[in-house]
């Protein structure tokens, strides 16, 4: 089976949160049948990227986009021959600082279609992933402004269209036994 394929059977078992999120879903499986690299913001104004709600004891992530002045989740293009999950745990250190992991198997969470800089769009994988309860601390370049925010507090602070995946992330969350949490 293939990475597209996988990605695919992963979307597919997403129940969307909203409509949004419904047709995300249905425009991002569309897009993964067109021809050439997905992934590539070279090849099409029209591609994949990978982002990580990260998740601990603390709560949610979010940061202050550099560039957008929104607080969203940590994400980016995927890099060629980097897998989605891969480049949400890459993107999710370089922009602060923290390392994490995904849960096995890796748990594509929520997808979103929306507008990129320079007049691409992006259609963003979310994944789920875990941290350490430990202080952000990206590196010099990118926001400083990352914190843990209670799920609640995130949902009043994230960009709106944001607020109801964190909403469901909170609620998923809460049924969780925290010290599943730490299993390596």
């Amino acid at each position: 089976m293939s990475v597209l394929d996988d990605l695919a059977e992963g979307i597919a078992r997403i129940t969307p949160v909203d409509e949004r999120e419904a047709r995300s879903i249905e425009l991002t499986l569309d897009r993964l049948t067109w021809p050439g690299d997905v992934f590539s913001e070279e090849l099409d104004a029209h591609h994949v990227t990978a982002s990580a709600f990260v998740v601990s004891e603390r709560g949610v992530i979010l940061h202050r986009h550099r560039r957008l002045g929104i607080w969203v989740q940590p994400g980016g293009h995927v890099d060629p021959g980097e897998t989605p999950e891969g480049a949400a745990v890459r993107e999710t250190f370089e922009e602060t600082g923290l390392g994490v992991r995904h849960l096995d198997p890796a748990w594509l969470f929520h997808v979103d279609v929306h507008p990129g800089p320079r007049g691409h769009t992006h259609y963003d994988l979310r994944y789920l992933v875990v941290a350490e309860p430990v202080d952000p601390s990206p590196p010099e370049g990118e926001s400083p402004d990352v914190f843990w925010f209670t799920f609640e507090a995130a949902q009043q602070r994230c960009e709106p269209a944001l607020a109801p995946a964190i909403k469901k992330l909170g609620d998923t969350v809460a049924a969780w036994d925290v010290r599943d949490w730490r299993r390596e």
